[in-house]
Formats: structure tokens, C-alpha cells, sequence
């Protein structure tokens, strides 16, 4: 089962959320890159692996990441926003 995420951004950062209940810190990993990123978790009764592309370019050294009470929470920079055509 994985864990609740939650992902915003705004034309500076992507923001984003997971709920690992029950998850210790030492047991919780996370490894960005310039396109994706990917956390892995475990507890006694769960081990878990996500990895996700990102839409935007992002400089993955300037990623910050909390944990606490369960919920980590990252910071990521984004180079540059992709601007799609709108199409009626």
C-alpha cells in the first residue's frame, strides 16, 4: 500500500508531502534528481518505494526535505517551468 502524497508548486518550487505513520527517520530515504525523485520507507509491517518524474527541471542540490511525526515534507527548486499550448 502506499502512502498518501500530496505536490504543488508555484513558479519557484515544487512542494511536496508523504504520509509515512509508523515510519522512523532513519528508516525513510529520499534521492532527487534533475527530472524525478524517489522516497523509500519502511516499517515493521510495510516496506514502500515511489519514484516520480517530475514535469519540471529541477536543481536537486537545492532540495530540502523535513521529517517529522510521520510526514516528510520536501522542498524542491525548479529551473525552469515547461509552458504547454492551450488548445481550445
Amino acid at each position: 500500500m502506499a502512502p498518501t502524497m500530496y505536490i504543488d508548486h508555484d513558479e519557484k518550487y515544487y512542494y511536496i508531502q508523504f504520509e509515512l505513520p509508523g515510519v522512523k527517520k532513519e528508516d525513510v530515504t529520499l534521492e532527487v534528481s534533475d527530472s524525478s525523485m524517489c522516497v523509500a520507507g519502511a516499517r515493521l509491517d510495510m516496506d514502500f518505494l515511489g519514484c516520480y518524474v517530475l514535469m519540471h527541471a529541477v536543481n536537486a542540490d537545492g532540495a530540502k526535505a523535513k521529517f517529522e511525526d510521520g510526514l516528510l515534507s520536501v522542498e524542491i527548486p525548479i529551473k525552469k517551468i515547461l509552458k504547454g499550448k492551450k488548445y481550445p
